[in-house]
């Protein structure tokens, strides 16, 4: 059986000696190569699959961290903000480790799957009539005013968490890849992979990528009205910008602007060709590579490796599976139907 990530990594991971371990065997989640997706870029493609992890995301990660942290520093409660992965793993981690749980997301703009995580597993939701920067700003406050604690990616814990997929790529490949795809939407998991490279001494190319709708660090302001179909990275001011920022300047990397189209195109390609189901938001790190490619700046080589991650699992958001997909083909309940209806 695979060692929880903060066994696995203790050495790495800033916990107090008397912090309990709050675990649902979170981390080594697959890393699969995409034979197809290499034809296409011209270069050796991995897709990191961290809808593998317990509640579907790779927001487990830095969840086991941050809420292994609280309980150990006494707290009877956790709080968040949420597009909806960070919800779902706040309540599955809060009932691990004994705490109330309370997420805010904003109203109407919550995939059905992630909602339905955050209500099973007990947390207080409270859809709020704004969108995720005005969650935020008000968790943060609260977390000022009672003691509770905030579990979204400004907490330093979450980082350190997320950090290990990093510390994974490169155990599978025996060392970096040349570069890493990534979505961007808070700019947190892109800080934590850059914190994990940069720990063990190694250095790719960071191409992240934002959708057009939602392109704060694209753009080089905040979007009042964030808009895209991809809900996971529907976020106008990151709170983890200048580290983000920092991380693909330093890796001489880039991060630019995929469309909905663009987004939902590689969504169903990789279902269809790779046969890999993500959410929509995971498919713009594949979004952005087929349709920007891998640049690079003058004198560097390209990348002949690169890892694309998947940030989590297709059925988050079943709504637009079922929008995008073929339909259902009906029936009568006889043989030589059935036959036209499978082979013509």
């Amino acid at each position: 059986m695979p060692q929880p990530l903060i066994e696995r990594y203790r050495d790495y991971i800033p916990l107090e000696p008397g912090d309990p371990i709050v675990s649902i065997n979170e981390g080594s989640t697959p890393l699969v190569e995409a034979p197809r997706l290499s034809e296409r870029i011209g270069a050796k493609a991995y897709l990191k699959i961290e809808g593998a992890n317990p509640t579907g995301s790779f927001k487990d990660r830095g969840m086991t961290v941050a809420v292994s942290r609280a309980k150990g520093r006494g707290a009877e409660a956790v709080i968040c903000a949420s597009t909806g992965n960070t919800a779902a793993s706040a309540a599955a981690y809060a009932v691990r480790a004994g705490l109330t749980g309370a997420v805010i997301v904003p109203e109407g703009k919550i995939a059905i799957g992630k909602l339905a995580q955050a209500l099973i597993h007990g947390a207080r939701v409270i859809a709020l009539e704004g969108n995720f920067d005005d969650a935020l700003v008000i968790v943060r406050e609260l977390a000022e005013r009672h003691p509770i604690e905030l579990v979204n990616s400004v907490n330093p814990y979450r980082i350190e968490g997320q950090k290990t997929a990093a510390f994974e790529l490169i155990e599978e490949l025996g060392g970096p890849p040349d570069a890493l795809s990534i979505p961007v939407g808070n700019a947190g998991n892109v800080t934590a992979y850059w914190k994990g490279f940069q720990e063990w001494d190694t250095s790719p190319i960071l191409y992240g990528f934002q959708a057009a709708g939602s392109a704060p660090l694209v753009d080089g302001a905040p979007v009042a009205n964030p808009e895209t179909i991809a809900s996971a990275i529907r976020i106008g001011s990151p709170a983890r910008w200048e580290e983000a920022m920092n991380a693909f300047n330093t890796s001489r990397g880039r991060v630019a602007a995929v469309t909905d189209e663009q987004i939902l195109d590689a969504y169903s390609w990789l279902a269809s060709n790779e046969g890999v189901f993500c959410e929509p938001s995971s498919a713009a790190s594949v979004a952005g590579l087929l349709t920007h490619g891998l640049q690079t700046v003058d004198g560097m080589d390209k990348p002949e490796t690169v890892v694309c991650v998947l940030t989590g699992h297709g059925l988050k958001d079943p709504d637009t599976a079922l929008g995008t997909a073929p339909p259902v083909i009906n029936c009568v309940n006889d043989i030589t139907a059935v036959e036209h209806a499978v082979f013509d």
